[in-house]
Formats: structure tokens, sequence, C-alpha cells
């Protein structure tokens, strides 16, 4: 692939469709133009680069890589109409970017010579300054209707600093649902501390400002030692003591979700024990997987 002569277009000009206008004219490909129908979003665009708002006709005859870059229950129906040009230029790659479709759902004609990608990256886009900023580093979700496409695919994030993950479509249910654990309930998470706090007194400023030192020191720790290496805490060392009153004291209805995410790291704790060649004590495991199992056993310490 010669990025001095790729062409491309975008359909959509959110936060991600910017945000990669943006990185691959600066890597050397072109930006042909840009299919919206929103006119804030075309103006938006614009502030970033002076692209004009081009019809589909226009952008499959002239593109090389269409980035299909709305919101994903507007990704099949873009396609269609897509396939529904005539003179689409050989070759062409159609691309989307959702974590949670396969590329296969833009191919609504199989003879249109054309190839499907589909690359997600593993990011929070907070906005498009912020996606610019953080794009160089980030891993980036492939799979494509070909090798060859999937290949050219790992050239595009390589140019946009990234780093490619080739996934599975039958299974990209699970590997987004990965992501939006780590990102999403990560954020839900941090309400669930935040609301504990409050049961303690602390005020929920207070508390997000006293939990986010943690939360950046846990993230440190998983960088740097990894999994189970990163497990401390009353469930590390064995002590269901402390893990009993921690669930006499709290509401009904955050123990649920505490003895879930306890028994995972439990499942943590056995895995570093064994790494260390250590082992709990078997009064101990046996205490914690009562309490974590609901078996009333925190009523009895």
């Amino acid at each position: 692939m010669s990025e001095n002569t790729i062409k491309f277009g975008i359909i959509g000009t959110g936060v991600v469709g910017t945000s990669l206008a943006i990185l691959l004219e600066k890597a050397g490909l072109e930006c042909i133009g840009v299919h919206t129908r929103g006119k804030r979003s075309y103006d938006h665009f614009r502030r970033y680069l002076p692209k004009e708002q081009l019809g589909l006709k226009q952008l499959v005859m002239e593109s090389d890589l269409i980035f299909i870059t709305t919101q994903d229950c507007n990704i099949e129906d873009a396609a269609a109409r897509l396939s529904q040009e005539k003179d689409i230029k050989p070759g062409q790659i159609w691309i989307h970017c959702s974590g949670s479709l396969p590329s296969g759902v833009m191919c609504q004609d199989p003879v249109l010579p054309v190839g499907y990608l589909s690359l997600h990256p593993l990011q929070a886009f907070a906005n498009i300054d912020v996606a610019v900023s953080v794009m160089k580093g980030t891993y980036f979700g492939i799979e494509g209707s070909s090798p060859e496409v999937e290949r050219q695919g790992e050239e595009l994030v390589m140019l946009l600093g990234g780093i490619p993950l080739k996934i599975n479509p039958a299974k990209k249910s699970l590997y987004h649902a990965g992501a939006v654990v780590v990102s999403n309930y990560l954020v839900s998470l941090v309400l669930l501390a935040v609301k504990l706090f409050e049961q303690a007194g602390i005020e929920r400023k207070d508390a997000l400002a006293a939990l986010l030192p943690l939360l950046a020191g846990s993230c440190r720790n998983i960088g740097k030692l990894g999994l189970p290496g990163a497990l401390t805490g009353p469930i590390a060392r064995g002590d269901a003591e402390v893990v009993a009153r921690h669930l006499q004291s709290m509401p009904e209805e955050i123990r649920t979700v505490y003895r879930e995410l306890g028994k995972l790291a439990l499942e943590l704790g056995l895995e570093k024990k064994l790494w260390d060649r250590a082992s709990y004590r078997p009064e101990d495991l046996n205490d914690l997987e009562e309490l974590l199992n609901d078996l009333g056993k925190e009523t009895k310490q």
C-alpha cells in the first residue's frame, strides 16, 4: 500500500470519523470529502479539515477506502445505500469502527468488487482533540473479509500509530463485552465505591477525590505486575473476618455485586498463591467461599 496515492472518504463526522480523517491526512493519505446528513456535524468537521461535502456516487467512484463511522445502528443502512451506487472503484474497502458488529454486515451484495474491514479502536474518546492525542499506542480490533483486506487494515492501524489486534468475528460480542467491562463498568465500579463511602458519611466529591489515586495505583500495578500479581487486599490475604464485616455493614442491594466480584478476586487469589508456591489455610479458604456464595457465614463471625 503506497500511502501517497490512497484516497479515502468518510461517512459520518463524529469524534471517531473526524479524528481518523485528521490522522490519516497527517500520515499522507488524502481525504477527498465527507458525507453526512447533519449540517452541524459537518461544520464541526470543517473546523479541523476543510473538505467538501460529497454525494455517495462520488465517494464510491473516487475513494480507495470508505470509512462508515456512523452509529452502529446506521452502518448497515449506509452500506446498503453505497451498494446501490454504480461505478464502484474496484478493490475499494469499506471500513466501519464498531466493536460489536462484524465487518460482514456491510456486505449487502456479494458480487460487488469491495472488501470489508472492521477497525475498532480500544480507547475511550471524550472528544476529537483527546482522540487525536491518544490514538498512538491504542490497540485496534481487526477483522475483515479476506487476509489481504486484514493485512491492509494492519497497515492502516500502524499508520495511525496504533497496534493491530486480530479478532474472531464470530466471537466479536465477547470481545466487545470485555471492552465494555473495562471501560464503562469500571466507571460503574467507581460509583459503587463512592456509594459505600457515602454510607460511611463521606461526601460524594470528597469520596471521588480520595478514590482516584487508589484507582490510578491499581491500574499502575496491573500494568507493572499483571494478573494475578496486582491483586491486594483481604481476599488476597485470606482474611475472611474483614470480608464478613464488609458484608454485615453494607446495604443488601450492594452485597450481590460485592460477592460476585469477590469470587473473581478469590479466583485471582488462588492463582497468585499458586504462582507464589503458597496456599490459603483450608479454614480461611472455606470461610471465604461460604461468605462469597452467600451461605450465611457473615452472621456467624
